[in-house]
């Protein structure tokens, strides 16, 4: 695969990561302290880098076959995940994800928690909702670096990819001193699904022992198939929701 593509599927992917993780970050500074935040922040960097230094490396030795069937089968799952999400906000039965909505919770809840110093640190409860945003939101970003990168023998153009993200997504942020409402998330998130559905059917199936005709050339046939899938469903399912309901006791349920 040409290293360009790669790079900007990592960072539109790890964007959308980085965004949520700025959100949290903005409102335990602003509204708590910065310190203990910045501290929390150290804090999840360091424990990154540890569990990217021991997967890192073992990943690498594990059979090719075997990876790509494995790591497959996970990126199928969480691209179809991201997928199902965005569908069913995009068609209403599922509320917009709302970065400004997700921030004013984050500050109420920061407001109303009560002060507390431990182990060195001012204000714990910064520290850990820094600490727990950054930790989670990046062993995402690991994942898909590590994954991506080891996959097309490109750890270095997947990095490029995600250090970009962040930096851009930061600079963005440090800029406006604000969540980054005006950030289209929830179609992001529907290309990242695309993409996360389409790489991971396309290695499930090497690692099962398919041979994909034309190599990587497929996915300029397979990624564009799995959004025109998802597209026409996404319009069946708005086609359903704007006709009138027959029978009340028709009501649809739909799983979060």
């Amino acid at each position: 695969m040409n290293a360009l593509p790669l790079i900007l599927t990592v960072f539109v992917a790890c964007a959308v990561e980085a965004v949520e993780a700025l959100t949290i970050v903005l409102a335990a500074g602003i509204t708590r302290e910065w310190k203990s935040t910045f501290q929390g922040m150290a804090a999840a960097i360091v424990v990154l880098a540890v569990v990217t230094a021991a997967i890192g490396p073992a990943i690498s030795f594990l059979p090719l076959t075997a990876l790509r069937l494995v790591v497959g089968a996970l990126l199928a799952i969480f691209g179809l995940q991201w997928l199902r999400k965005a569908v069913l906000r995009a068609t209403g039965f599922k509320a917009l994800h709302d970065e400004a909505s997700a921030y004013l919770r984050e500050v109420a809840a920061a407001k109303s928690a009560s002060a507390e110093s431990r182990r060195g640190v001012s204000d714990w409860y910064s520290f850990t909702l820094a600490f727990k945003g950054v930790l989670l939101e990046g062993l995402e970003v690991v994942f898909i670096v590590i994954t991506f990168g080891d996959n097309q023998h490109n750890i270095g153009a997947a990095v490029i990819g995600a250090v970009a993200a962040v930096v851009v997504v930061t600079l963005t942020g440090i800029a406006v001193k604000a969540p980054l409402t005006k950030v289209p998330e929830n179609w992001m998130k529907f290309a990242v699904g695309v993409m996360l559905t389409s790489f991971g059917t396309f290695w499930g199936a090497e690692g099962a022992g398919v041979a994909w005709p034309g190599n990587d050339a497929a996915l300029l046939v397979l990624v564009p198939l799995v959004a025109a899938a998802y597209i026409f469903w996404l319009r069946g399912r708005g086609a359903d929701r704007a006709a009138p309901a027959s029978a009340p006791e028709s009501s649809e349920v739909v799983g979060s």
